[in-house]
């Protein structure tokens, strides 16, 4: 029996931030998958190995875990006064589907290096040295992202002394500017979908918890860490490795969503993995990182543990540190209560990797309502391989 031969795609697959994915350009997919729809998706899910009921991707270049099953698709902007439109696709690991509800924000810090390289900003908007100015159009969530590239000798310069706790190595530094990073009432509401800073949030047989609901970077649900059975200072095995746990967490998420207005019924929860992220919160304590590093209460405002596609994250989501440094900035909320009350316009916060600083500036209108212009943190991203990808035929 014959069988098709493979087809191969140019690809890239760059680290951004404390993730890692596979990049396109628009114009280099097949052309069937340069529209949405299913073809897109199956081709994705392809490429990463998904879905896998071993759930390890092996047959694809997935890494298992929800920073390492990513794809982002790229194209030379269509909105005025920006020069890219991201579309960023999480690719479920052991389902067949793709959820394009939210952004990713450390693959974000990689946005700008791969524009600039792939021919997709004006060549006389880059600088021989110094910093590239990116202005990106996030397709998923409808917002402006400012990424700030280095350059050195014409080239974009990945090599340098930044850490960034979750990643092994240092790399150059990209600043990354997320403009009014609130919702604006399309989906779900606005910055504070239910209209108070806390709710009171019930999950039927689990409890009664406290909520902070957040629609900023990524629609977030804020809980306090003590009044569901933890002290904030959790890794990952403690979290992941507790089925019943891991159970409870997507029946809060579940109802959490339905209060924010994601979505109408718990059942549809299961197809909206992405978002909304779920996250507990903490006054600051000491503890070890998963590195080994300790991490003195002194060195933090508060701790903060997220989680993402069902698992506890391994440092923090970037679209759910815009969410954190939003909510630390406005007296009130569960995260800034955490943090010490008050009005502040950074917080360092301490995740299992490490620690995180995030600013974000915030004011109340006339009408008393919290606005956010926007949320400032620095993260940084390298190309680890590019050329082209290869997967059967789908249909």
């Amino acid at each position: 029996m014959a069988y098709p031969a493979q087809i191969k795609i140019p690809a890239t697959y760059m680290r951004g931030g404390t993730s890692k994915g596979v990049f396109f350009k628009l114009d280099d997919l097949p052309q069937a998958a340069q529209v949405p729809g299913h073809i897109r998706d199956q081709i994705l899910l392809r490429v990463m190995g998904s879905p896998d009921p071993y759930a390890k991707q092996i047959d694809g270049m997935g890494g298992a875990s929800s920073s390492t099953s990513k794809t982002v698709i790229l194209s030379k902007s269509e909105q005025a006064n920006h020069d890219v439109d991201y579309l960023f696709g999480q690719v479920s690991i052991d389902r067949a589907f793709v959820d394009w509800s939210g952004n990713c924000g450390n693959l974000t810090a990689a946005v700008g290096a791969f524009a600039i390289r792939n021919g997709l900003i004006e060549a006389e908007r880059i600088p021989e040295n110094g910093t590239c100015t990116v202005r990106i159009w996030q397709k998923n969530i409808q917002k402006t992202i400012i990424a700030h590239v280095p350059m050195t000798q014409g080239a974009v310069q990945e090599t340098g002394d930044f850490e960034l706790d979750g990643v092994t190595f240092p790399a150059a530094e990209v600043q990354i500017e997320f403009l009014d990073p609130a919702d604006d009432g399309e989906d779900g509401g606005a910055m504070f979908p239910t209209g108070h800073l806390v709710e009171e949030l019930i999950v039927p047989e689990v409890g009664t918890f406290q909520a902070t609901f957040i629609n900023a970077g990524i629609p977030t649900i804020f809980l306090n860490a003590e009044e569901i059975g933890y002290q904030g200072t959790e890794l990952q095995e403690q979290i992941n490795n507790d089925e019943v746990a891991l159970a409870r967490f997507e029946k809060i998420r579940a109802y959490g969503a339905v209060q924010m207005g994601l979505i109408q019924d718990i059942s549809q929860a299961v197809a909206r993995q992405h978002t909304p992220k779920i996250a507990f919160v903490a006054q600051p304590k000491r503890y070890t990182s998963s590195s080994g590093k300790v991490v003195e209460a002194e060195q933090v405002d508060l701790l903060v543990r997220a989680l993402s596609m069902g698992k506890l994250h391994h440092a923090m989501m970037g679209t759910a540190a815009v969410a954190i440094g939003t909510a630390a900035a406005i007296p009130g909320t569960l995260v800034n209560l955490a943090a010490g009350g008050g009005q502040r316009e950074a917080v360092r916060f301490g995740h299992p990797s490490g620690t995180l600083r995030v600013g974000a500036q915030a004011q109340q209108d006339q009408q008393g309502q919290w606005q956010v212009k926007k949320a400032i943190m620095s993260r940084s991203a390298r190309v680890l391989m590019e050329g082209w990808v290869y997967i059967p035929p789908v249909e």
